[in-house]
């Protein structure tokens, strides 16, 4: 039976997206706050999976829609487009979050918590210590693998102290080597292998608006950025048809190396002519090497969105 308010993150969910939605109600739960459900809006990736399969728990149920006046609580994003369909019309009660706030309008009051760190679980993690809730070791390792997601073992430039503090001390109480286990569950991401090209740049891919130019932000982590390269004539293939469909102005891919923290992207549409004076790289073939550059968020959105 569907509970009163669903608890979701956005579409092409990521470790945090789904990690924190589960927690996030098994925190409403602690806190005598029995009706909500986390729900998902897409696949689980295997980064994810890895995750599931450690702690032995199901995944949260796929919706695809919501009803006019269905109670939501958006986490990990707060863009409509970006999350489920009906989300217009739905009933906004809640939002955690740790992105830019863009394209969000509610018509009544509503909880709205958001916070510039590294990733939603290190939101969720205060929210338990000032509500004085225990911490359980599987909410643990769910915080804990969002957090790792997000900051790449934290070496991504979103990391905060904040990030940093949290995920020590959710290292302690899940009794789980930080590194390792954070290195196998990133590693399990980076198999991708078997997913067709059209899947491939669907995976993680963010749809943005800017003053009605619609763009997407795609991003995949590997362990070697010229494996993913050997179909790179098919990526490009999958991801001009996603331009022609959705009438895209420009659509960036971006292959990150986890090892090496380096991005490798490919641009395409009529405005990827904006990535040189973005990032001072000119294109070759469609495609620059970003050195240091892993942050979707902090270090490709923003000097996209500036110069669209």
């Amino acid at each position: 039976m569907e509970k009163e308010i669903l608890i979701f993150g956005h579409k092409n969910p990521d470790t945090d997206s789904i990690c924190s939605s589960i927690v996030k109600q098994r925190l409403n739960e602690s806190d005598g706050k029995n009706n909500t459900e986390a729900v998902r809006l897409g696949k689980v990736n295997k980064e994810t999976q890895y995750v599931l399969d450690y702690l032995k728990i199901e995944a949260p149920r796929l919706i695809e829609k919501v009803e006019e006046g269905q109670k939501v609580i958006m986490i990990d994003h707060n863009e409509f487009n970006q999350s489920v369909d009906g989300i217009e019309k739905a009933k906004i009660i809640g939002v955690v979050d740790h992105h830019r706030i863009a394209n969000f309008q509610t018509s009544e009051p509503l909880y709205y918590t958001a916070k510039p760190y590294g990733c939603t679980s290190t939101i969720l993690f205060k929210e338990y210590k000032s509500k004085g809730i225990e911490i359980g070791k599987e909410e643990a390792v769910l915080m804990a693998s969002a957090i790792i997601s997000d900051t790449l073992l934290l070496k991504s430039p979103t990391t905060t102290k904040h990030d940093k503090n949290a995920l020590k001390e959710l290292g302690e109480i899940a009794n789980i080597d930080i590194n390792q286990y954070g290195m196998e569950m990133l590693k399990a991401g980076t198999d991708l292998s078997e997913f067709s090209a059209e899947e491939l740049i669907e995976l993680d891919a963010k749809s943005l608006d800017k003053d009605g130019t619609k763009f997407v932000i795609a991003q995949v982590n590997t362990a070697s950025i010229d494996d993913v390269l050997e179909r790179e004539a098919e990526i490009k293939n999958a991801i001009n048809k996603k331009i022609q469909q959705e009438g895209l102005k420009l659509f960036v891919f971006v292959i990150t190396d986890i090892l090496n923290s380096n991005s490798e992207i490919i641009a395409l549409g009529e405005r990827a002519s904006i990535i040189p004076k973005a990032f001072g790289k000119e294109l070759e073939n469609d495609k620059a090497l970003l050195e240091g550059v892993v942050s979707r968020k902090k270090q490709i959105l923003p000097n996209i969105d500036k110069n669209i």
